[in-house]
């Protein structure tokens, strides 16, 4: 990789995502990736916030805080004061080439520096990079929303200027798979809320969404408000929830519909794994995913055939292997495909979208897309990289595509299986995960390729970091082993490096997978995921150019190893907003405890449920009308149905037994008892004079 990006260090050999700014006159280029050759494209569009903002105005809750949205009532959105539009920006000549490499921050007059409190903010001279367009602007931030975009801004004299020099200016991070109080055994991560966010800003993720793990038995409610609780307390960034259901009955159908309706949840996870703790069945999934669809929510499922999990794990351990090697033998990917396939079946039947998180498997993968793609055409070439054969295998089905999103994480997409046979114990057993990372090499790059090409829409970290000592606890049995890996702070790195800087996708797709595709699935979008007027001041100034080795000892996480110990990642941020307030700026970070706040969600996701809204229509099954029939109709005894007994049943004796079956096959003759001609004496032999057959003398009758 080191060879390839030396290549890159002329900049007429880059793409045009990596190169610096372009000023060429009259011939200027004026937009980047896939949407330059659409006129009109970067035109402003006018979005009503208050249709989609989520917890605005009112709508929070009482932890979320007071303060309100800012939107100017009398200034349309996408202008600015000073006449600018959201949209391309066209430099004069020469503006930007001579331009400095470095972000740099300089204050107006009368300006102090607060540590990146400032209430007022102006980038300049960056690129603004949301999901469907590119273009050079400068950013106005004012209380924590995103003021102005475009060039000319009418600004107050007192504002803080960050000099982006070009840069990119793209949405904060969301990270919308964290573990940060996921118990095990008693014990916790080493990363909770404090340290977990810190390395999440750190990275460029400016939001998280934790799940919520109840124990068996424990209430939903209740895991809710300790998570809450616990995360306004220490978050150094925006957060949500998910909330995990580790039991299906009435009770917590009463408590999903609370925290649907009165707490701003809208996502819930349910386990195909875990047998007898948290695995349901699939008549239970399908009554689950029946009423998340129904309050409008985002069923997230854990995609593992728990079952025949089970069945491997306990041959494996009679085999004597006991070490981190015994996690993904016992768990093939095939059984992570089977899973996924059958949880996408299900929400078919139920016409409930589907999210399944932590895909780490090739056939994982290829198993959401071919559920996409039904009824789809191909995007070009088969899955099998050819050209269709004809016009008919253009369509894989006349039904439509299944509902349904894939969450690769960051280490599923940065490294593989293999370590899980190293030498060294802590080392192995740091890579366990569920489901397991394959051992297959070619995995990531064919994680990225699916996420490149949409099949794959969202990446995740599931950081869930445990110490060494706390791994140390299934020393002896690999089932004990605490499963979790880090990648929060790592995430938009590896994308970056090993998807854009590989020329596998562009800087919009980038965002769309980092940030703006996991606003619009769980609602936080536009709030969340853009850069444009009204938006949260949530902004990265990315560095593509910054280069770096990954190591446990300048991380934020609190654990003493990382999983991509001496890997070089090319890409970075060089200052993080949350919240309008400078949190992360050239390897420094300054943020503070507490000053995360929850941000409600609400349901029905257009996102994922307008296509279910008009399948529903589609789908609408109807009786057919037909004629009484009025013939003949065979007449049959009904037969009860067949009930096996329990165990129980079969060994109690006072148990009613059901009398025993006769043998039509048996004869009613019998030779045991009294018989009629006992009394008469018996002949020890008997001389037959000429039977047939010829002459013989028969013995020993009696």
């Amino acid at each position: 990789m080191s060879d390839c990006r030396r290549q890159w260090n002329r900049e007429d050999e880059l793409p045009v995502y990596l190169a610096g700014p372009i000023t060429t006159g009259l011939n200027q280029r004026k937009s980047f990736g896939m949407f330059s050759a659409v006129e009109g494209a970067f035109e402003s569009k006018t979005i009503d916030f208050d249709n989609y903002a989520v917890g605005r105005k009112g709508s929070r809750t009482p932890r979320s805080g007071s303060r309100e949205r800012l939107l100017d009532a009398g200034d349309p959105v996408g202008k600015t004061p000073g006449g600018a539009r959201e949209g391309p920006r066209n430099s004069p000549p020469g503006e930007r080439e001579d331009a400095p490499g470095g972000v740099q921050v300089r204050f107006s007059s009368g300006m102090e520096s607060a540590n990146g409190t400032s209430e007022r903010l102006l980038i300049k001279g960056g690129r603004v990079v949301n999901d469907d367009q590119s273009f050079f602007a400068d950013v106005y931030i004012e209380d924590g929303l995103i003021k102005q975009v475009g060039e000319n801004l009418a600004v107050p004299g007192s504002v803080k200027v960050i000099e982006a020099n070009g840069r990119m200016i793209v949405p904060g991070g969301i990270d919308v798979n964290t573990c940060f109080m996921k118990p095990f055994l008693g014990t916790q991560p080493v990363d909770d809320f404090l340290q977990g966010t810190r390395a999440a800003l750190a990275g460029g993720t400016t939001m998280i969404i934790d799940h919520v793990t109840p124990q068996p038995g424990d209430s939903l409610l209740e895991a809710f408000e300790r998570w809450q609780e616990a995360a306004d307390k220490k978050a150094c960034c925006d957060y949500s929830l998910h909330v995990d259901i580790p039991q299906w009955n009435e009770v917590v159908k009463d408590e999903l519909e609370l925290l649907v309706q009165d707490k701003g949840i809208n996502s819930f996870q349910v386990y195909m794994a875990y047998k007898d703790v948290y695995q349901l069945t699939d008549s239970q999934l399908y009554e689950a995913f029946s009423f998340l669809k129904h309050l409008g929510a985002m069923v997230l499922v854990h995609a593992e055939n728990g079952d025949l999990i089970a069945q491997e794990q306990r041959k494996i351990l009679e085999m004597g292997i006991t070490g981190p090697e015994g996690h993904p033998l016992s768990r093939p990917e095939e059984l992570e495909a089977e899973a996924v396939f059958r949880a996408i079946t299900l929400g078919n039947r139920v016409n409930c979208p589907v999210y399944i998180t932590k895909v780490m498997s090739k056939s994982a993968a290829d198993t959401i897309t071919q559920a996409r793609r039904k009824g789809q055409p191909h995007s070009l070439f088969c899955s099998s990289g050819f050209p269709p054969q004809s016009e008919s295998s253009i369509f894989l089905s006349s039904s439509p595509g299944s509902v349904v999103f894939g969450e690769p994480i960051t280490a599923s997409l940065a490294t593989d299986g293999s370590h899980y046979w190293s030498k060294n114990w802590a080392k192995a057993a740091a890579y366990v995960t569920s489901p397991p990372l394959s051992p297959d090499p070619t995995t990531p790059d064919h994680l990225h390729t699916l996420l490149a090409c949409g099949d794959l829409q969202v990446v995740g970290s599931s950081h869930c970091a445990y110490s060494t000592s706390q791994k140390a606890i299934g020393k002896d049995d690999f089932t004990l082993i605490p499963e979790g890996t880090n990648g929060v702070e790592e995430r938009m790195g590896f994308v970056w490096d090993k998807a854009v800087a590989m020329g596998k996708m562009d800087e919009n797709q980038f965002v769309a997978v980092t940030s703006t595709t996991a606003a619009k699935i769980f609602n936080l979008y536009p709030r969340k995921g853009r850069i444009a007027v009204g938006s949260d001041a949530d902004v990265v100034i990315w560095d593509p150019d910054s280069v770096k080795t990954i190591t446990a000892k300048l991380q934020q996480s609190g654990a003493e190893y990382n999983i991509f110990e001496g890997l070089e990642c090319r890409g970075g941020p060089a200052i993080v907003l949350s919240q309008g307030r400078v949190v992360y700026e050239e390897g420094k970070l300054q943020a503070q405890q507490g000053t995360g706040r929850f941000i409600p969600r609400k349901p029905f996701p257009d996102y994922a449920y307008q296509r279910v809204k008009f399948r529903n229509q589609v789908k609408n099954k109807q009786s057919v009308t037909r004629g009484v029939y009025d013939g003949p109709v065979y007449d049959v005894t009904p037969t009860p149905k067949y009930i096996t007994p329990s165990p129980s049943a079969k060994t109690s004796p006072t148990s009613h037994q059901p009398p025993p079956i006769r043998n039509l096959h048996q004869s009613n003759f019998s030779l045991s008892g009294a018989q009629i001609d006992d009394n008469v004496p018996r002949r020890s032999g008997h001389r037959i004079v000429a039977p047939p057959g010829g002459r013989s003398n028969i013995t020993s009758l009696g």
